[in-house]
C-alpha cells in the first residue's frame, strides 16, 4: 500500500552505493521490482531505489512521486515479456504502452511445477507468444517461459558465482535449464557440464550456445540422478538451482564434487538454516546463506554456499 502525502509516498526502498546504482537499477527493472512512479533518493554517497514490495535488505523511505506517472500494475519483466500478478487486461494494455521494449504481457496461471519445471500462462496483450530474448551482462538468451524454467532474478547470482570461479575450473550445472548459469560460468571455467531433464530446455540451451559462440559447455539431456554413473569427472564447483526439490539431489552433488570443491545449493526455505543440518550430515560446511528473493510471505528463495572438505 502506498500512503501519499502531498508529493511524497512511503515505500520500500533499497540502499545501494551510487557507483553501483545503475547496475542494480537495471537488475530491478528486469525483475519488475523497481517502482518507476517514484523518484530515486540520494543520501550522501548512496542511492535509495524505490521498490514495489519488500525484499531482503529493504527499509521504509519517503519518496517523491514522478509527476504525471501513474503506478503500473505489479509485474516481472523477462526480456520483452511482462508477467502480471493479476489477470487485468486493461492494466496489461497500459503496461504494454509504458515500455517500447515490451512485446507481450501475460498472466501466470500457477507456479513452476513438474519435473520439467514449466508454468502455464494466459495471454493478456501484445504478441501471443511466450518466447523472448533476455540480455544480461553481455549475454543474450533465448527463453520460452512456457517451455523451460528461467529466472531473470538470478542475474545477480550468476555474476556473484562467476567472481568465485577460478580460471580452468571444471564446473557442473545439475539443472541447467536454457543455460544461463552454464554460459556465464564458461567465461572462466575450462569446461561446464550442463544437464537438464527437459528436452525443450536443452534445445533452447543449444540455441543459446550457438548464439553466444560458447564452445566449452557440454549440454546433456539426462536425469541428474544418473550423472554420477555416466560422468568420468569430479567437479571443482557444482550449481544446484532446483528450488522446489533440490534437497533430494544433495547426496548426488556431494558424489560429483571433488574434495576441496564448492556447491551452490538453491532452495525454497521457511526458516534460516533450514538445510544446514542435512549439509553437515553429508560432510559439507555452509560458508554463506543468502536470501535471493522473496517467494511468498512464509517462504523465500535462498542459496547455500557449501565448502567440501579436502579429505
Amino acid at each position: 500500500m502506498i500512503h501519499v502525502v502531498g508529493k511524497t509516498a512511503g515505500r520500500w526502498g533499497l540502499r545501494v552505493p551510487a557507483r553501483q546504482g545503475e547496475e542494480v537499477r537495471q537488475a530491478l527493472i528486469r525483475e519488475g521490482a523497481l517502482d518507476p512512479s517514484l523518484k530515486v533518493l540520494r543520501e550522501g554517497s548512496d542511492l535509495i531505489l524505490p521498490l514495489r514490495e519488500e525484499r531482503d535488505g529493504a527499509a521504509w523511505f519517503e519518496f517523491e512521486a514522478h509527476p504525471g506517472r501513474e503506478p503500473l500494475p505489479r509485474h516481472e519483466l523477462v526480456g520483452g515479456i511482462a508477467i502480471m500478478q493479476e489477470e487485468d487486461p486493461s492494466g496489461a494494455e497500459a503496461l504494454l504502452k509504458s515500455r517500447p521494449s515490451l512485446h507481450t504481457v501475460v498472466f501466470a496461471q500457477g507456479e513452476v511445477h513438474g519435473e520439467y519445471r514449466t508454468r502455464e500462462f494466459s495471454h493478456l496483450a501484445g504478441e501471443p507468444t511466450t518466447r523472448t530474448l533476455v540480455t544480461e551482462h553481455g549475454h543474450t538468451f533465448v527463453v520460452d517461459l512456457a517451455g523451460a524454467y528461467f529466472s531473470a532474478r538470478l542475474s545477480t547470482e550468476r555474476q556473484r558465482i562467476l567472481t568465485q570461479v577460478r580460471e580452468g575450473e571444471l564446473v557442473l550445472d545439475m539443472f541447467a535449464g536454457v543455460g544461463p548459469f552454464a554460459i556465464t560460468l564458461a567465461e572462466r571455467a575450462s569446461l561446464v557440464v550442463a544437464a537438464d531433464l527437459n528436452p525443450k530446455a536443452v534445445a533452447l540451451m543449444l540455441e543459446n550456445l550457438h548464439r553466444s559462440r560458447t564452445a566449452n559447455v557440454l549440454p546433456l539431456l539426462v536425469d541428474a540422478r544418473h550423472l554420477a554413473r555416466i560422468l568420468p569427472w569430479r567437479f571443482d564447483r557444482v550449481v544446484m538451482n532446483l528450488p522446489l526439490a533440490g534437497t533430494e539431489f544433495l547426496p548426488e552433488a556431494f558424489r560429483l564434487v571433488r574434495p576441496g570443491g564448492a556447491i551452490h545449493f538453491y532452495s525454497l526455505v521457511s526458516a534460516e538454516g533450514e538445510h544446514t543440518a542435512r549439509i553437515r550430515e553429508l560432510c559439507g560446511t555452509v560458508t554463506a546463506e543468502r536470501v535471493v528473493r522473496s517467494y511468498s510471505p512464509a517462504q523465500w528463495h535462498a542459496v547455500y554456499d557449501v565448502a567440501v572438505p579436502e579429505t
